[in-house]
């Protein structure tokens, strides 16, 4: 069962992509916006996750760390890092760990042992703030954003400024 908005976000400790370990305890103070994903470079996932790179410089600016998640080893994900040109981490969950904790095991895509395909904003106080359970690859990037921005306080870029 996934946690619901308002919950605790589940705890993880895992070495990313790099091999620098990630702790959702270490990014306390910060937005988090925790993306799971079925398969490292699969076409879907590519796009998926460049939106969130191309938007990356935005979530940054909120004071958000974005964070990717599937089930695909350290070398699959650092290949997929380095072929979509990612600056953010990617967790390999091999063992299933965190998938488990958040619910994401393959209830969506009906594929067995792969994430499917949802999203957690965590808030700088680790609870869940929005789970999206259904996910528009070209467009959850900028939905998440958008979303963040409201709860920021923050008008999306263009907006409020004199015409």
């Amino acid at each position: 069962m996934s946690p619901r908005a308002g919950e605790p976000a589940p705890e993880f400790d895992a070495v990313s992509d790099d091999g620098r370990r990630v702790r959702l305890a270490d990014l306390r103070g910060r937005w988090v916006v925790l993306f799971f994903y079925p398969k490292a470079s699969s076409v879907g996932c590519s796009v998926e996750a460049r939106r969130f790179e191309e938007a990356a410089p935005e979530f940054e600016r909120l004071g958000a760390t974005v964070v990717g998640v599937s089930t695909d080893t350290e070398a699959a994900q650092a290949r997929f890092r380095d072929s979509c040109g990612l600056s953010f981490p990617l967790l390999p969950d091999g063992d299933r760990s965190v998938c488990r904790a958040y619910g994401v095991m393959g209830g969506l895509t009906g594929l067995l042992g792969v994430a499917d395909r949802q999203t957690f904003l965590i808030d700088p106080q680790g609870r869940v703030a929005r789970h999206w359970r259904r996910v528009n690859i070209t467009r959850h990037a900028a939905d998440v954003l958008a979303d963040l921005r409201e709860r920021a306080g923050v008008p999306a870029m263009g907006e409020g400024s004199p015409g």
